[in-house]
């Protein structure tokens, strides 16, 4: 409808993907300080994966320490294998990573990508893919340290190029350089348009 006017919803919950590693870079583990910071501040719960290590444990750890609620979800095998953090506001375990990443998912209002590795990959290419299909329609902000997310960008544009990926599909996701940017890209990212075929709630 011409002229139609969408509203985001409130930011109550954002789940946060990142590395298991704090990576080569003091930017990536102070950008991960900063954001868990950032979500306490602004009263909104982390979800992540539930680990204790790299960016995901020191970004965790932040948001508690300024007063932040922080859900992790992990597998059992990755509990038994004592990277699980402890003192959490809630955890949960499941089965598998697919039910993991289903269930960050179904808690959260919002998705950001931090630097990581595989399993950030894997991470976002589904959370894209899954709007892409209009199976949610909440945000996404690649958080861009150090241009750590720019070939990522690029090898995107150039499947656009190469006709795989449709141009609109670049619009699926915000970029954004610094944790300060972060919730403001959250809030103003419009709900996309169209009949979404399973809302999570």
């Amino acid at each position: 409808m011409t002229g139609e006017i969408t509203v985001q919803p409130p930011l109550r919950s954002i789940c946060v993907y990142c590395g298991s590693s704090k990576g080569n870079r003091p930017d990536y583990l102070e950008g991960a300080q900063s954001l868990g910071r950032l979500l306490a501040e602004s009263r909104i719960r982390l979800v992540y994966g539930g680990g204790s290590i790299g960016l995901m444990g020191s970004m965790a750890g932040a948001c508690l320490d300024a007063g932040g609620q922080v859900t992790g979800i992990i597998p059992h095998f990755l509990d038994r294998l004592e990277v699980g953090m402890e003192g959490l506001t809630e955890i949960e375990k499941t089965e598998s990573m697919h039910e993991r990443k289903q269930r960050m998912a179904e808690l959260s209002d919002g998705f950001v990508v931090m630097p990581g590795g595989l399993g950030t990959l894997d991470e976002t290419f589904e959370i894209l893919t899954w709007r892409q299909l209009q199976l949610h329609d909440k945000p996404i902000v690649l958080l861009n340290i150090a241009g750590y997310w720019d070939l990522f960008v690029h090898l995107l544009e150039h499947q656009v190029n190469e006709g795989f990926v449709k141009p609109a599909h670049l619009d699926l996701f915000q970029v954004v350089d610094t944790p300060e940017q972060v919730i403001p890209a959250l809030a103003r990212q419009p709900a996309d348009r169209g009949d979404i075929r399973s809302k999570w709630t």
